[in-house]
């Protein structure tokens, strides 16, 4: 697109996927949560066509819980505030930002941009996958499904293997001191060794039809 063709369009809606470059176990690439974000960005983009604009994706954000495994790249929770403030505030042509966000590590950063974005007068929202009842944490199950479905090629199933199952109430405490490698050594948080294609599928489709919900209140 060029700015031209963006001003062309009555009250348009910035979407911008967000990741992250993270250890995601022996199996999932680093830059997992950022397909899966760019995907349902992608997707979103599509159905609320010519309205919708897709933004440049955040491939990187807060992802300190991951320290010690090798791959990993964060740029802290302070620094993805401000990615996110600065983006809204640039964005004043638009009729407001989504934040599809694709990594559990940025809770904290995004409550305290709402909060922010909210009190300079701006819209965004913030929006993440929910977890059901049988989805796992982080690079188990729920991840790898997705991944198979969106891209199966890069889905190392060779090196499946189980990591933490305990729930996360149990493993919280440990979480906060001493990151995932305190109670995972592989890095996964679940169990990716009966993921499918056909549960990633389900998955993402439910996942989008969150976002789109949520997206079609946001703008009334």
């Amino acid at each position: 697109m060029t700015w031209t063709s963006v001003a062309a369009i009555e009250s348009p809606i910035l979407v911008i996927p967000v990741g992250s470059f993270e250890q995601h176990g022996p199996h999932l690439p680093l830059d997992t949560d950022t397909r899966i974000a760019h995907a349902l960005s992608a997707r979103i983009v599509e159905a609320f066509a010519p309205r919708a604009i897709l933004g440049p994706t955040i491939t990187a954000s807060a992802s300190g819980e991951h320290d010690g495994f090798p791959g990993t790249v964060s740029v802290g929770t302070d620094v993805t505030i401000r990615t996110f403030v600065e983006i809204s505030r640039s964005a004043d042509w638009s009729d407001g930002v989504v934040f599809v966000n694709g990594h559990g590590g940025n809770a904290e950063a995004i409550a305290a941009a709402r909060a922010i974005i909210a009190d300079e007068g701006r819209r965004a929202l913030f929006w993440s996958p929910t977890a059901a009842a049988d989805d796992d944490l982080h690079a188990g199950r729920t991840e790898t499904s997705v991944l198979l479905y969106l891209d199966p090629k890069v889905v190392d199933l060779d090196r499946l293997e189980s990591g933490n199952t305990q729930p996360v109430a149990e493993i919280a405490p440990a979480l906060r001191n001493g990151g995932v490698k305190s109670v995972s050594p592989n890095g996964v948080l679940g169990d990716p060794r009966t993921a499918s294609a056909d549960h990633g599928w389900r998955l993402f489709e439910r996942w989008l039809g969150e976002l789109d919900a949520a997206i079609r209140s946001w703008r009334n």
